[in-house]
């Protein structure tokens, strides 16, 4: 058996167990703190959410963790995060 193979095949039974109820065999990847982030800007979630042009129902969510923010929208919360300021008027430039 090649090296990949048994690699993948180990994940596969982790992924196995873990849905089995077996939490030590995997781990589950957690998203930003948006509610943390929204602090940072001193905004209410409805003028965070305008600011991001975003539904407020959907900073909602993902403070509430019922959803998780995709890629692109990880990427921006990041920017966020590391530079309030910056990051929201560079946004507001981009009309």
């Amino acid at each position: 058996m090649s090296n990949a193979f048994e690699k993948i095949a180990g994940g596969l039974t982790d992924a196995i167990a873990y849905a089995e109820g077996d939490k030590s065999k995997g781990r589950v990847a957690a998203g930003p703190d948006v509610k943390a982030i929204r602090a940072k800007t001193k905004l209410s979630q409805i003028n965070f959410a305008a600011k991001l042009r975003v539904p407020v129902a959907t900073i909602r969510d993902w403070e509430q963790h019922r959803r998780v923010p995709d890629a692109p929208a990880r990427t921006l919360l990041s920017m966020v995060d590391a530079d309030p300021e910056a990051a929201l008027a560079l946004i507001e430039r981009m009309g």
